[in-house]
């Protein structure tokens, strides 16, 4: 008999070693890749000052305009009021189950969701709600609010928010404060991080009826601050409430300083650096080099009431260009899209529009390990891309591949013969000084830009493009029309920014992943469809360890490189803010992902 008991015994633990395992206890943090960098039980977060000064106020400027303070919602996609639920200024009144590090890669600790639980094989997660949440009304956040709100997210919501249920099989209410997420095969090893960055909302005090209208009358929520006043598309407040329940979390700690938080919306870059220069606000961001180097010659800067500050980035630099519409059959030809990326004088731009400032970004990771330029695919890469033998250029793969470097002239004749020799191969010729088609149609295009800054930039590669026949017509339009064509994809070429992070991964689907191409509200602005791109994120999205996740997002890279879907434009390398003197940061600096604005605090206060 006790020979057959642990037979028994040994049979059952084979069969229990085939399954995944939840971690023997809940964890207070989770990380895509390796393990947390703060312990349980960490004081504070490395990049705060945890003994800043509570009190005092700051104001932010934005260029654009609001008409709803519900951000979660379709219609609210274009104009809802910023700081709601924001990576930039914080999320002051809707908070999320995890909070981002900003000094890691890609780990969450503990916010609404005290701890977690998940399995070696991420097939579930669990959400344990830290029995000292409150909304703003003084009542508790529980599993019902988190379960309410994905189910109205996915009937009402606007994407990402929308589509998260589709990646789960079940989502059970296992306790009063717990709820667990058992996922599907449409899941990957990143959606257990994405999941845990969706906001909860108070099913007591929502409007389900009503929740997919915009309202300028402000919800409850259970961050630190609430909605105190409302100045249709000009202005909204928000007051910090002194019964905040997160306020002694580590994860809170030296956060969210300001008595009072506004911000004002202008119609134009102009207006808000005029704005700023008056003191209307008090932090300015600058991304332009021109307007650094030569438009801080005011009073307040010169009696020192307002400092200018330089951080070296610590990231990958993103990229920023001229995006082509590939769904318009002008652009089909990745040939023509190669030409016309090669007819971008980006040293006489640099040099007569930006006083030499800018760096000519190369890749979508640039100046990171994950970038693919001048790297040739090692064996994990070309496994990768082997299903897809044409995706990749040669030159690209073995890491050869370099942008042209002209003379700087504006014209330089031997950049111009090679962009000339492939338009012709794409069944192009030059009649008359204009560059025809088969058919004898003049090769014509418009491109949509948003501001004085990227017209600029566009008139420089209008001139460029001119010499070899192409008629580039720009068409400068306000924020609100830049923003609707952009989401209804009305434009041929389009000027944007595409962030980059250490830790890419689902938001690429919403921007290049065939499955966004045809949605409106995407972010694939390109209109990019290619089976190539699709089992690169996949990879990416699958990996299990960074020596995996390293050649996914460089055969990406490579993808995306070998497509010419964006002109690469530039990057500084660095980011640039001007602020009032009165508005202080910590002295550890800024973290990996630069300076942190929620952790800055009105010195006045401790006055």
């Amino acid at each position: 008999m006790n020979q057959l008991l642990r037979t028994l015994a040994i049979v059952a633990g084979v069969i229990m070693a085939g399954l995944p395992r939840a971690h023997a206890e809940p964890v207070h943090a989770i990380a895509m890749h390796g393990e947390p960098a703060l312990p349980a039980g960490f004081n504070h977060l490395p990049y705060v000052n945890p003994d800043a000064p509570k009190g005092g106020k700051v104001t932010y400027g934005v260029v654009g305009t609001f008409d709803s303070v519900r951000p979660f919602i379709v219609k609210s996609m274009r104009t809802t009021a910023r700081g709601l639920a924001d990576p930039v200024f914080g999320n002051l009144v809707y908070e999320t189950l995890m909070a981002r590090s900003q000094d890691e890669p890609f780990t969450l600790y503990g916010l609404l969701a005290e701890t977690v639980e998940w399995d070696e094989e991420r097939s579930f997660i669990q959400y344990n709600i830290n029995p000292a949440a409150r909304w703003s009304d003084g009542e508790p956040v529980t599993a019902d609010d988190v379960i309410f709100t994905m189910e109205l997210l996915k009937e009402k919501g606007r994407p990402p928010y929308s589509t998260r249920l589709n990646r789960v099989a079940s989502m059970e209410k296992v306790g009063p404060l717990s709820v667990r997420f058992t996922f599907n095969e449409n899941s990957n090893r990143e959606f257990p991080l994405i999941l845990s960055l969706s906001p909860v909302l108070p099913k007591h005090a929502t409007e389900v009826e009503t929740f997919d209208q915009s309202t300028l009358t402000p919800g409850i929520g259970s961050g630190p601050y609430i909605v105190s006043e409302v100045k249709p598309g000009e202005r909204i407040t928000y007051t910090r409430r002194d019964d905040y329940w997160a306020k002694d979390l580590p994860v809170k700690r030296g956060i969210d300083n300001y008595d009072q938080i506004a911000v004002e919306y202008f119609l134009s870059e102009t207006a808000q650096f005029e704005a700023f220069k008056k003191g209307v606000f008090d932090v300015y961001p600058d991304g332009s080099a021109t307007n650094w180097s030569r438009g801080y010659d005011f009073p307040a800067v010169t009696s020192g009431e307002i400092l200018r500050k330089e951080y070296e980035s610590r990231t990958p630099s993103g990229m920023y260009g001229f995006v082509f519409n590939t769904r318009r059959p002008l652009f089909e030809d990745v040939r023509v899209r190669r030409a016309l990326t090669m007819l971008f004088d980006f040293e006489w731009a640099n040099r007569s529009l930006y006083d030499n400032t800018y760096k000519r970004t190369h890749s979508f990771w640039d100046g990171s390990d994950l970038s693919s330029y001048g790297r040739p695919a090692d064996q994990r890469e070309r496994e990768i891309l082997a299903p897809f033998p044409d995706a990749v250029s040669a030159d690209i793969l073995d890491g050869t591949w370099v942008l042209p470097v002209t003379d700087g002239s504006g014209r330089d004749r031997k950049v111009q013969r090679a962009a000339l020799t492939l338009l012709q191969e794409a069944g192009y010729r030059i009649q008359d000084g204009k560059l025809l088609d088969g058919n004898g149609n003049h090769f014509a295009f418009d491109l949509m830009t948003q501001n004085e800054g990227q017209e600029k930039l566009a008139i420089a590669f209008q001139r460029s493009l001119a010499a070899l026949g192409i008629d580039m017509s720009i068409r400068t339009v306000d924020d609100a029309q830049y923003q609707q064509r952009s989401q209804t994809f009305d434009y041929d070429m389009i000027m944007k920014a595409f962030s980059s992070s250490l830790s890419p991964g689902a938001e690429q689907i919403n921007r290049w992943g065939s499955a966004s191409r045809d949605i409106q509200g995407s972010f694939n602005f390109a209109g990019a469809a290619s089976p190539a791109i699709d089992a690169a994120i996949d990879s990416m999205l699958n990996a299990r360890t960074a020596d995996d996740f390293r050649p996914s997002v460089r055969a990406f890279d490579r993808v995306l490189l070998s497509g010419h879907y964006v002109i690469p434009a530039f990057h500084l390398g660095k980011s640039w803010v001007a602020h009032r003197s009165r508005i202080a940061e910590p002295d550890a600096g800024p973290p990996l992902y630069g300076y942190y604005l929620p952790a800055w605090w009105d010195s006045s206060a401790a006055q």
